[in-house]
Formats: structure tokens, C-alpha cells, sequence
């Protein structure tokens, strides 16, 4: 197994194809990096900027330069010596024409070669959708849209489509003889009737039946082979066919019985919410769920993936959301049999408490746990608490427990998401367990009502994402059984309208008590819907509504908690030594709510909850003005937006108006409090808007704004170094998302995926490597402003990683170091074997620059400073001095250094 001993995140669209990620290769060696780790790179929708919403898992994705595109790419690592991992999207698939999958499905439905790639509820308790997908594409009603001419069919050589609201679909071969049978009058074509009648006579069997289903499509292609030949050879078959298709546009009620005959029903989109047949990626209604639990379906999906693997093109891969999958655990142990070398490790998001399954045959997460133990480490617990008093009485009039309480929040938020936008998920796995209680006499009376509260209820009250009991295996934990039966007594609790004993039962047959076919089919949909539920409703709403220090609201974070003692943080390194040596540990990546050093400046705030306090207040009567009256109401924008921008502006300045704008609005339309992307509230939209270029051309607010952002910029910077360092040597192997090398103040996408200037990236590193002489710490804090202090830290941390892996690898201890002393609150400090320490930081404002007689007790030998080229001996030591001319220090013992000639 070929271990990164870092990566490199780039994201590649086609602004940043290939080509241009070849052209920097160079420079990530020069830093350090030993892996570049891609977006997905497979073929994607057009126009993608993310490659999550694949089309074809067997072509690279043209617009990042192809098949060629990539052996470029790839030829240029091997000649720099840095190795590659890929992001792999295993769970779903965009829909539209460039999927041939899914083509072939909308025009076959049930007979389709492919109806068993996807997850679709081809028998659905209304019977209008059955045997049928439902395709909520239109603008507004059915029978609107067709009586306004808004739904055509066409021809296209012997193809025929329908076409609307842009975008075209395939015609059922078993409807053509609507069309065909009248040309075929009109043409006096026999060959023609023939075909129409052929067509009609294609049998319809299930995809189970696989033999009949590919010889259906054998002779499905032969017609259409036939078709064509005699379009070209008969013109005015052609002629008479279009004739057929502008009568059958031109008659409402044909065209209707036409559209019935199709494998999918046109709708209007407000219509997933409630009906949508297939499962989703959360509520995107474009990316539909993947049976990739199908050996054959795997093997398809992962093919290419695979065979890079084993030519060791790649040397591992990023499992993109495995709790969508049906058996995660099955799945992973596939891949790791396919790629038994492979470095893996999954988008597990981990709730505070939670840790990564021991049994899964995988390295690690990628990362967000790290992040949030580093966030809470360096946040002050008393000032998180000072924190909840200045922003109740900063929301004044628009205070609310809801609001101030985070588990409240998140709860009410998790129950909103399952009525709206999953409520097609909660209708199907109604029904199930509809049938579940029929067929027990105890249940049967409970009403499809109670049954749906219910199944909303109990979801909405898991602490984590998913369990993972596995009927097929009889594997349950007691950890997954703890889980289930906390969320069934919370349940309880929150809804004493429902009869505990329906929310005992739904406990009962997630853990295996009650079993049967119908019950292991609902446990495992029940626990691919918990998922959506906790990303819906936590990261995409409340996460934008709790808004007490937005630096703790990152996925998987808990925002309601005061944050992590030295203690607590070292533990949890030391149980990712344990378990999990090899995890990813990052700060930022493209999912992020704000980028590592936006959180690393408010994080300060924590330390100086009063000035905060007293400076929102005074920003909010300067800008007063600029807000929007509003009848019958408070002003606009509201109090909990208005605080939040404050804290953006604080941690992210300076900013632009358009990219204030653009994060604002984003964040309110998440928030869904005053505004929704699907409900745009357009009088709320423009007064934001209107405040926000008001108050950025406001010259008395900006010159006070820019003053307090003076007083936490330089602690902000600091933070920033202390969990950088502590990433790239804490347990876990280290990911740098594009850019964040040096200071980046970016915001949640698309703004963190911004163009990166890798030439001002390169100048840097090219004045990195000229700074010599013994005041050199001097020269790189002189240069702050440019970002070189933290491309110093990274860059030397780097090249450790690289010339000492057995520092860092599985069987490195981790140790922390005791700091004694007054201060000894202020530092965090641990060794990694016993030949390389870390000392950083912590609340620095609050420290006020003292350390007084704070210190740590270095194993016995000489030891170095990386980052100020000090030397001195081991034993008792000042942290004064270690961090006197830089913030941050990385020691390594001189007997054990190699040559340190990298700067």
C-alpha cells in the first residue's frame, strides 16, 4: 500500500482542466505534497463544476481534456514523482440524456437492460405511478403546460422524442404505432405497417428477465435499423410520418393518451416533494440513488476506477457518501477486495461523540471530525457561554428558544425537512411499514396518519446519520441498538400525541425484535433516509439559523457546545492513533461552510465576547438606516441575518459586495427563515441586498469595521498556524484544499472555488526558499500580510511528513506533552514518537502575550526549531521561548534530523 503522505485537494471543471492541474505539479512537490487528490474526474453533466453528478462511469469527462487529457495529467505526476487519489461517487447518478442508463430506462421502463442499476419504487401505493417515473420537470401543471403547447413530440431521423420545459425525452417503442400505424395509411407503405405492428408486439417483461429483456432490445434495434432504411430509401414515408406526428401534436387528447402510453409520467416539479419514486441524493431531484449493493452494478460503476487501481495510476481513492448506500460495510469490503492496496477513506460524517466504525476495511474519514476538535480546542469555553447572552440580547424582539438552542433548532429543523422536501421518502417507507403493521394484529390499527408522523418523528430524533444493522447478516451492535432506542424514547417524549407503543414497535423492527421480509426491507431504506434527514435539516437549514459563533457550524459540528478542553483534544487524537492513523485530517474542503482561516478569525471573538457585543451594536444603529421597513413586521433585514453578516464580514474582510451578496443570500435561502431557493421571498431578497451594498459604501461603519478587524486579525492568523500545524502533525494524513496554503478568506461554495493564483502561490514559494541568515523567523512574520507564515509552517511540515513517514504513519505514538505553569490553558503541546514535538498556542488574546512560567519537559538530546532555526536542549523549557519569535513551533531532535535543507 502506496500511504499519501499528504494531499493536495484540486477541484477540476473546465476553467482548471488536466492541463492547467499538470501545470502546477512542480510547484505541489516543491511545498511538500506527495499526492494530489482530484474532484471526480469521470464523465459528468454537462457544464459541471463539481463532477459529482457522473453520467458515465466508463469515459473521463471531456471537458477536463478526455481520456488524453488525463494520461497527460497523469504521465506529468510520475515525472515529478507524486502520486494520485480520486473522488468516487458510488451512490448515485445524474439524470439526463448523456446517461445512457438512464435513457434507456425512460424508454423501456421495467423492460429496460438497466431498470436494476437504479433504485426506483416501480409498484408505489398510487396507482397512476405504477410501472412508471415520475419526471417533475414542468413549470406548472400537466394539463396547463399541454394545452399551452408546451409538450411536443418530434422526430429525429427514426427516433422520436418528447420534448419540454427544454429538455427532451425518449418515446416508448410499444406507443409508436400511434404514430406509425397512421403513416403507414397515408404512405400506402406495408414495410411501414409492418414496423408499426412489430413495435407494438415487442414483449414487456421484468429486468429479472434477463434473457427475454436482451432480446427485446435485439429487436428493437433490428425495427429501428429497419426504420431508418426506410426513411432513406422512401422519402415520402418520412413525409407521411410527420404528417402522423403534427396531427397527433395538434389533438389535445391523443397527445394525452400518447404521453399515458410512456414509461414515465411528465409533471410539475412542486410534485417530488410528495411523489417521487426514486431515492435521491438527499432532495436533488437530478441525481437518483444507485444499486451498487448489485455485483453487476458495481462492477459497471467502478470499472475504470478499478483498473487505474491496479496499473497504480491512482493509489487511492474518496468514497463519496457512503451512509446512501444500503450495506456501507459490504460495499467497502468489495473495494478493499478489488483493491486490497488501495489508501481508502469515506465522507463519514461523525457526530460529536461518534467515531468511525472499527469493522469498516478502510483508513479513515476525510477529515470533518478533525476539523471540529481543532475549532473546539482553540475557542474559549467560558466566552462560548458570554457568547449565548450576547446574541440573545442582540436578537432583542426576534428572540426565540428555538433560535437559541441548538438541539431545539435541530430537531424542529430535521421534522421540517421530512414533510417538505423528503416527505416522497417518509410516503414510501409509510407504505411499507403500513403493511409491516397490517400484517402483525397488535399494529394493524394504527392509521397511515400515525404511521407517517411517526416514521418523521423517530428520524428526526437520531443523534447520528444512520446505524447499520444488516437483517441478511443478523449483525446489529449495541452501539446501533443504544442509538435506536434513544431516538424512539425522544420521540416519545416530543410527540405524546402519538402512541408510544407505534414509536416501541418502529424501535422493535429497526433492531431486529421483529423481523420478517417487509421489515428488513424498511430497516434498510429506514437507515438510508436518516442520512438525508441529518443533512437536510442540520447542515443545509440549521446550520444557517444558529448563529452564536459561525466558526462551530460545520458539518458534523455541534454549534450548541462550548467547545473542547486541551485534554479532551488530545484524547481524540490519541483514539485516532489507535484506531485510525491513516484518516484524513483537513480544514477545509469544498463542502465547507467557510474556509480554515475565516473560522480561525472568529474564533477569536470567543475571547472578547464584550468588545463583539458592544461593536455589533454599535454597527447595527450606524446602519440603521439602510434596513427596509416592512408592514406589520421588524425591519429587514431581521436580527439573526444581521448578526450573522457581522460575523461574516469580521472573519472574511475584506469583501466585496457582490461576494457579500452572493453568501448572503445563500445563507438566508438555507436558512429557510425568511426566504427558500424553491419560495423566493423577493421583497426580504432586495432589502438584504439594499443593506448590504448600503452599509459596505457606508464610510463611518467600514472605517470602525476595518479598526476591530486590526484588534483579531493578527490572533486570527495565529489560530490559523496552531491548527495548521496541528493538522499536518496531528494522527491522520493531511489534505491541503486548493489554495489554503496561504491565507484564504473564502466563504461556502461556489465561493470557496474560486479561481486560485498559483503564480503569486509560486512567487512565495520561490521567496521561501531564498530567506537565510538568524533572524529568518523575523523575515517571514515581516511578510504576513502576503500569507508567507503559514506557507512556512506548511511547507516545513511537508517536507518533515516526507523525509520521516515512520513519524507519522500507524505506528507512531502520540504523546502529549504536560504544560505546566499558570498559563498552561494557552498551549497545546505533544510529541509524535520521541523525536519530534509541537507546541502551538491557544486563546491568545485572553493570554495577552504573558506566558509567566508556563512550560514543557522535552526528552533528554539537542533539539531544532524548524520554523526559527534555534537550537536548544531538552529538558525544562520556557514556552515563552519557543514561541517568542514565531507563533508556532516544530521541534525535531538533531541526532534524529536529517539534513534540513529546504530553506
Amino acid at each position: 500500500m502506496r500511504i499519501p503522505g499528504s494531499t493536495y485537494r484540486l477541484q477540476l471543471h473546465q476553467g482548471f482542466t488536466f492541463d492547467d492541474a499538470a501545470g502546477i505539479v512542480e510547484y505541489l512537490r516543491e511545498l511538500g505534497i506527495t499526492h494530489v487528490y482530484c474532484s471526480p474526474y469521470l464523465q459528468a453533466a454537462p457544464g459541471s463544476t463539481h463532477g459529482y453528478d457522473v453520467v458515465d462511469h466508463q469515459k473521463v469527462n471531456e471537458e477536463l481534456g478526455g481520456a488524453e487529457g488525463h494520461n497527460r495529467f497523469c504521465t506529468r505526476l510520475r515525472e515529478v514523482g507524486l502520486g494520485q487519489v480520486l473522488d468516487v461517487v458510488p451512490n448515485h447518478m445524474a439524470l439526463g440524456k448523456e446517461n445512457h442508463y438512464w435513457w434507456d430506462v425512460l424508454e423501456n421502463g421495467t423492460s429496460s437492460r438497466y431498470t436494476s442499476f437504479f433504485d426506483i419504487d416501480w409498484q408505489p401505493q398510487e396507482e397512476r405511478l405504477r410501472d412508471k417515473v415520475l419526471v417533475p420537470v414542468l413549470a406548472d401543471q400537466y394539463g396547463r403546460v399541454l394545452q399551452t403547447g408546451g409538450i411536443k413530440v418530434l422526430r429525429r431521423g427514426g427516433r422520436f422524442l418528447v420534448e419540454c420545459a427544454g429538455q427532451t425525452f425518449p418515446v416508448s417503442p410499444t406507443s409508436l404505432p400511434v404514430i406509425l400505424a397512421r403513416a403507414a395509411e397515408y404512405a400506402k407503405s406495408d414495410t411501414l405497417n409492418f414496423l408499426a405492428a412489430s413495435f407494438g408486439r415487442l414483449p414487456m417483461p421484468e429486468y429479472v428477465d434477463r434473457r427475454t429483456t436482451i432480446t427485446r432490445h435485439r429487436d428493437k434495434v433490428v425495427l429501428f435499423t429497419l426504420l431508418d432504411r426506410l426513411c432513406a430509401e422512401e422519402p415520402g414515408v418520412c413525409n407521411a410520418i410527420d404528417r402522423s406526428v403534427a396531427e397527433l401534436n395538434g389533438n389535445l387528447d391523443a397527445l394525452d393518451d400518447f404521453l399515458n402510453q410512456q414509461n414515465y409520467r411528465l409533471s410539475y416539479w412542486k410534485t417530488a416533494d410528495q411523489q417521487l419514486g426514486y431515492r435521491r441524493f438527499f432532495d436533488v431531484n437530478s441525481l437518483i440513488g444507485l444499486r451498487v449493493e448489485r455485483e453487476h452494478v458495481f462492477e459497471e460503476v467502478h470499472a475504470l476506477v478499478l483498473d487505474w487501481l491496479q496499473r497504480g495510476i491512482l493509489d487511492g481513492v474518496r468514497v463519496d457518501h457512503p451512509d446512501g448506500l444500503r450495506d456501507p460495510l459490504e460495499y467497502l469490503q468489495r473495494l478493499r477486495e478489488r483493491a486490497p492496496d488501495a489508501w481508502i477513506v469515506g465522507e463519514k460524517i461523525l457526530e460529536r461523540g461518534e467515531f468511525l466504525r472499527e469493522s469498516w476495511p478502510i483508513e479513515g474519514t476525510t477529515g470533518y471530525d478533525f476539523l471540529n476538535a481543532a475549532a473546539g480546542v482553540l475557542v474559549s469555553s467560558q466566552g462560548m457561554e458570554e457568547l449565548s447572552k450576547v446574541y440573545q440580547n442582540f436578537l432583542g424582539s426576534d428572540f426565540s428558544e428555538e433560535l437559541t438552542n441548538f438541539s431545539v433548532l435541530a430537531h424542529n429543523k430535521k421534522v421540517s425537512v421530512t414533510q417538505e422536501g423528503l416527505g416522497s421518502d417518509v410516503n414510501r417507507l409509510t407504505s411499507m411499514f403500513v403493511e409491516i403493521c397490517e400484517a402483525n394484529r397488535n399494529q394493524r390499527d394504527y392509521t397511515r396518519a400515525e404511521i407517517r408522523r411517526a416514521i418523521r418523528e423517530i428520524a428526526a430524533c437520531f443523534a447520528i446519520y444512520r446505524t447499520y444493522v444488516v437483517p441478511a447478516r443478523d449483525e446489529i451492535t449495541d452501539e446501533d441498538r443504544a442509538y435506536i432506542s434513544h431516538a424512539a424514547e425522544y420521540a416519545k417524549q416530543e410527540r405524546q400525541d402519538i402512541d408510544g407503543g407505534l414509536f416501541d414497535f418502529l424501535r422493535d423492527v429497526l433492531t431486529m425484535r421483529v423481523t420478517g421480509k417487509q421489515e428488513s426491507e424498511f430497516l434498510l431504506r429506514f437507515q438510508q433516509f436518516t442520512g438525508p434527514v441529518m443533512a437536510k435539516g442540520v447542515e443545509d437549514t440549521a446550520l444557517y439559523c444558529y448563529n452564536r459563533l459561525s466558526a462551530m457550524n460545520e458539518v458534523g459540528g455541534d454549534p450548541g457546545s462550548n467547545g473542547l478542553s486541551v485534554a479532551e483534544f488530545h484524547a481524540y487524537c490519541a483514539k485516532m492513533q489507535a484506531t485510525h492513523p491513516l484518516t484524513m485530517t483537513t480544514l477545509s474542503t469544498h463542502d465547507t461552510k467557510r474556509a480554515e482561516d475565516v473560522r480561525a478569525r472568529i474564533e477569536v471573538l470567543s475571547e472578547m465576547p464584550s468588545r463583539f457585543s458592544a461593536a455589533i451594536h454599535r454597527w447595527a444603529r450606524m446602519n440603521n438606516g439602510f434596513r427596509t421597513a416592512r408592514a406589520g413586521s421588524g425591519a429587514m433585514p431581521d436580527r439573526n441575518t444581521e448578526y450573522l453578516y457581522y460575523q461574516t464580514l469580521i472573519g472574511a474582510w475584506p469583501l466585496s459586495v457582490e461576494r457579500a451578496q452572493a453568501y448572503m443570500l445563500k445563507a438566508v435561502r438555507e436558512a429557510k427563515q425568511q426566504t427558500t431557493w424553491t419560495a423566493n421571498n423577493k421583497e426580504f431578497e432586495d432589502a438584504l441586498a439594499r443593506f448590504i451594498s448600503g452599509t459596505l459604501a457606508h464610510t463611518p461603519f467600514l472605517k470602525d469595521l476595518e479598526q476591530f478587524v486590526d484588534k483579531v486579525k493578527d490572533a486570527g492568523r495565529v489560530n490559523s498556524l496552531a491548527q495548521t500545524l496541528m493538522k499536518y502533525t496531528a494522527p491522520g494524513v493531511p489534505d491541503t484544499y486548493q489554495g489554503t496554503e496561504i491565507w484564504d478568506l473564502s466563504l461556502v461554495d461556489p465561493d470557496n472555488r474560486r479561481p486560485v493564483d498559483y503564480q503569486e502561490r509560486i512567487r512565495l514559494m520561490k521567496a521561501l526558499k531564498k530567506l537565510h541568515g538568524d533572524n529568518i523567523a523575523a523575515q517571514v512574520m515581516a511578510r504576513s500580510d502576503e500569507g508567507l507564515p503559514k506557507m512556512w509552517v506548511v511547507h516545513h511540515a511537508l517536507q518533515l511528513r516526507r523525509e520521516r513517514p515512520e513519524w507519522f504513519g500507524a505506528d507512531a505514538a502520540y504523546t502529549p506533552l504536560p504544560v505546566d505553569g499558570p498559563k498552561s490553558e494557552h498551549a497545546i503541546a505533544y510529541l509524535r514518537g520521541d523525536s519530534l514535538a509541537v507546541v502551538v498556542p491557544r486563546l491568545t488574546v485572553k493570554l495577552g502575550g504573558v506566558w509567566r512560567e508556563a512550560s514543557i519537559v522535552l526528552p533528554r538530546g539537542k533539539w531544532l526549531n524548524l520554523l526559527t532555526k534555534t537550537e536548544l536542549n531538552g529538558g525544562r523549557v520556557a514556552v515563552r521561548s519557543l514561541l517568542n519569535s514565531f507563533p508556532v513551533a516544530l521541534l525535531v531532535r538533531k541526532d534524529d534530523n536529517k539534513e534540513q535543507g529546504n530553506a
